[in-house]
């Protein structure tokens, strides 16, 4: 296999931190002026803001690295396997992630990048704008919240004492979570906090939760960008089967998924049993 060109990640992800934001500010026009929500095909819903924020990141992105192909949600049915299996590296991008999140009004969306190579996200940017919060990574370095005007190095903490802090997504969480839930309780207290977005994701990688069961559907550029997050942490983030999510596969949906600071395995075994 003919090695890929080097890149200068944390360079590189200054600007995306910059896009993000950037996409960001876009973002809080509309949702400050107001907006129209139409369906797609699938039903989930689309606004101005998705479509807004998704052509300002793919120009940005285009520009910053002109020969790396960009793979958003917006612009996925461009995208069909027969282009991408040839895709060692690519950009997989959600422009607003959480779209619900942003028509509720609550502030819990977030603008999602993510850099893949070879299946793996090496760099991820999760950027919350109503919140000011950014989560970033890139692999083999230390992971970054910045708040506030703050830059602080976040690391993934397993559980300490009795209580499992547990974050459950605010939208769509189902009969399956709820099972998977009430067999932690028969084990021990559980702490359960509610989010929306990747911020689910990001909260194991900060420390704030132990545990995030995502038995749900989710797509591969709902995750990649905080799966980078979570893993420069120390996170882990894994299918039932205990092995790693992967990207740009021919199925861009993802397996149902467990986000833990500690090793998955004993909480793997309680999802078997549910």
């Amino acid at each position: 296999m003919i090695d890929l060109p080097d890149l200068d990640l944390p360079a590189i992800l200054d600007r995306v931190v910059t896009i993000a934001e950037q996409a960001g500010n876009a973002i809080l026009e509309i949702y400050a002026a107001g907006f129209d929500v139409d369906l797609k095909d699938d039903g989930s819903p689309l606004t101005q803001a998705d479509v807004a924020s998704h052509r300002l990141i793919t120009a940005s992105l285009g520009a910053l690295t002109p020969d790396i192909p960009i793979l958003s949600e917006e612009s996925a049915e461009q995208a069909p396997y027969e282009l991408r299996r040839a895709w060692r590296r690519f950009w997989l991008v959600d422009p607003l992630d959480g779209t619900k999140e942003f028509v509720r009004r609550n502030g819990e969306f977030t603008v999602n990048v993510a850099l893949i190579e070879d299946g793996v996200p090496i760099l991820g940017v999760v950027h919350a704008p109503v919140l000011s919060l950014t989560y970033a990574a890139v692999a083999g370095r230390p992971p970054v919240r910045l708040r506030e005007g703050r830059r602080e190095v976040i690391q993934a903490e397993s559980v300490q004492g009795d209580m499992l802090r547990v974050v459950a997504s605010r939208s769509h969480a189902g009969p399956e979570t709820e099972s998977f839930l009430n067999a932690l309780r028969r084990e021990q207290p559980v702490d359960l906090v509610s989010r929306g977005s990747a911020l689910k994701i990001c909260l194991v990688a900060d420390g704030t939760a132990d545990l995030y069961p995502r038995l749900g559907p989710t797509m591969e550029w709902d995750t990649a960008a905080a799966h980078a997050v979570a893993e420069a942490a120390g996170a882990h983030i894994v299918g039932r089967d205990g092995v790693p999510l992967r990207y740009n596969k021919q199925d861009l949906r993802n397996p149902y998924f467990l986000v833990s600071a500690a090793a998955p395995g004993p909480f793997l075994d309680v999802l078997r049993n549910v």
